[in-house]
């Protein structure tokens, strides 16, 4: 049987020692009284209703999976709802959320942690309240008045949960194909008609009622993207008083089969002339959508930081008592038929490939999120354009260089286990299903590399990614100085320079053919994606230097950490340079007949 405990100290580590989050609260109105002990507090409680209420259901839910009965309902696995009614009992849906709906309006860097450890105990039961909170942030910037007082304070509460409906079976990123219908009706409203695919949490016996937020078209919207609207449709139609009242046209058709995340329940929804009302402005629905959109695309990455850490934790466990063979050197626990196969290499370099992959996703995620608060709550405009254009260019990368490293921690963490790790009972090919699906679903990696590559950096002529760049450079030639900090310091000056030449090259080539975009996109990703490590990981050791003589064990394990990075992990970048600079020619030149 897999375990799992809350990796506080590094939670605190990255909170307080590397991003100094109680400094940049106290610039900030909204959690100027948010201190050390406070978060301690809070993270540490949230560690507990995880790793014991919510961990104990991961194995149960992936065996039950969910079941749709014969009226269209779905029956969560044994325990979920239980699980579910102690998360709303212990206010844990309104941890950040606005006070004037109910909420604690804690900082986005505490949620963050929160649903850390929840992903790492629960992938599947996590989906449940992680898309609700992305559906209130959604109505929160886009619902009208009438929308928020009816909806905001049961989402935060958590007695209603959310769904995002934008794929059909003939669109998924391409939503300007979608066929969903909104007509307008006498009273205001909207009648929806149409079929949307893949929907996370879209029935279940978890809460009172089900917030669907739904693309669809009115019936003079513009052909393509510029003709999607986004509609509020609940699955019990709301009274004037705002209690529930008769059931709306939507069900659930089928649940999807799937290879994982068996515990949530993945719908094909009809929607029959189902009532609905509108967010924002008619044919404007992606640009209110896009604020559950990213949301989700940054819980996909903690979704794979939880992954990667619990894979981690088991992979450890085992390698220290697994007995095979002797070490290469002779034996290391004579007294036993075998040494542990934690004294080999290689069992090693998987071993700290998780544990690198985990701290340096923690390290990101993180900091991403503090990025966050700063651009909701800092009194300073320019202070909160600038923190929000960066938050727009490093969304895609924690989603898609977060993800495809937790799928390689996984993998690495069967590997560990060996023929066990194939078997069931050991969690660990569960966690491996479970990570897959984080590389596909709230757009693939290669549609996140693209928005990075094609939107985010050259569609402003790198003007954000110099940005970035200016923030290297200053630590560059703060800490260069330092000879302890060389072994650091030269490999992230090598890795920000190439990355310099690498986009300018690749900005050249566009020019004279945009698919030199595509054929780059990915690769590139990754080489942003390491250079953000490998700037987080020197800090990171920095601090570890500083402390070192403290005689604390952790710090020498960061710097162990650290060291593996820049040795064996980084040198990844050389190889996806020379795949990016090979352009499109290798992809494009065959025939299709060919194939």
């Amino acid at each position: 049987m897999p375990t799992y405990t809350p990796p506080l100290r590094d939670m605190q580590f990255v909170i307080h020692e590397l991003l100094t989050a109680d400094k940049t609260y106290a610039q900030l109105p909204a959690h100027k009284e948010i201190d050390q002990g406070t978060i301690n507090q809070i993270i540490e409680e949230a560690g507990k209703f995880a790793s014991e209420v919510v961990f104990p259901l991961n194995q149960i839910g992936d065996r039950q999976g969910c079941k749709r009965l014969d009226d269209g309902s779905v029956t969560t696995p044994e325990g979920f709802k239980s699980a579910y009614q102690q998360y709303i009992d212990g206010g844990w849906p309104a941890l950040s959320c606005d006070p004037q709906y109910g909420g604690q309006g804690l900082p986005q860097l505490i949620n963050t942690a929160l649903y850390e450890t929840l992903n790492s105990a629960n992938q599947a039961w996590t989906m449940y309240p992680g898309l609700s909170h992305g559906a209130y942030e959604c109505l929160h910037a886009h619902g009208t008045d009438e929308q928020k007082k009816i909806y905001l304070d049961k989402l935060v509460s958590g007695q209603w949960t959310g769904t995002m409906c934008l794929t059909e079976p003939q669109c998924g990123t391409d939503l300007g194909i979608l066929k969903t219908k909104a007509e307008p009706q006498p009273d205001g409203t909207y009648a929806i008609t149409g079929t949307k695919i893949f929907i996370s949490s879209g029935e279940h016996d978890l809460a009172q009622n089900i917030v669907h937020l739904v693309l669809a078209r009115l019936p003079d919207a513009p052909k393509g993207t510029k003709g999607i609207s986004l509609f509020a449709v609940p699955k019990w139609n709301i009274q004037a008083d705002g209690s529930i009242g008769s059931r709306n046209a939507v069900t659930c058709g089928s649940l999807e089969h799937k290879m994982g995340i068996h515990g949530n329940a993945t719908c094909v929804m009809n929607f029959d002339g189902a009532i609905g009302t509108l967010v924002g402005e008619p044919n404007k629905g992606l640009n209110a959508m896009f604020v559950m959109m990213n949301a989700a695309r940054l819980g996909v990455g903690l979704q794979s930081l939880g992954l990667t850490e619990v894979a981690y934790q088991n992979s450890v466990i085992y390698a220290k008592e697994r007995l095979q063979m002797r070490s290469l050197k002779g034996a290391t626990e004579p007294e036993k038929v075998a040494d542990p196969i934690i004294v080999h290499p290689d069992v090693r370099r998987m071993l700290l490939t998780q544990r690198a992959y985990a701290e340096g996703a923690r390290a990101f995620a993180y900091w991403v999120a503090l990025m966050i608060d700063t651009e909701l709550s800092h009194p300073d405009e320019s202070v909160r354009t600038e923190t929000n254009e960066m938050v727009s260019l490093l969304t895609p990368i924690v989603k898609a260089f977060l993800t495809d490293n937790a799928f390689n921690a996984t993998n690495e963490g069967l590997q560990v286990f060996g023929g066990h790790g194939y078997i069931a009972e050991w969690g660990m090919e569960q966690f491996v299903r479970d990570a897959r699906i984080n590389m596909i679903y709230e757009g693939t990696n290669t549609i996140q590399s693209l928005d990075l590559l094609g939107r985010k950096v050259l569609g402003d002529m790198g003007k954000k990614l110099t940005k970035f760049g200016k923030i290297i450079e200053q630590f560059i030639e703060d800490e260069g100085v330092r000879k302890n900090m060389q072994e650091f310091i030269d490999p992230l000056a090598d890795i920000a320079s190439k990355v310099e030449k690498l986009t300018k090259e690749i900005g050249m080539k566009a020019m004279l053919d945009t698919e030199e975009v595509g054929a780059a996109a990915v690769p590139y990703l990754r080489v942003v994606g390491h250079l953000i490590y490998a700037y987080l990981f020197a800090r990171m050791a920095k601090i570890a230097l500083d402390k070192e003589a403290s005689g604390d064990s952790f710090y020498t394990a960061k710097l162990a950490t650290a060291r593996f990075y820049f040795a064996k992990l980084l040198p990844e970048t050389a190889t996806l340079i020379r795949q990016a600079r090979a352009g499109s020619k290798p992809l494009m030149t065959m025939p299709v007949e060919l194939f």
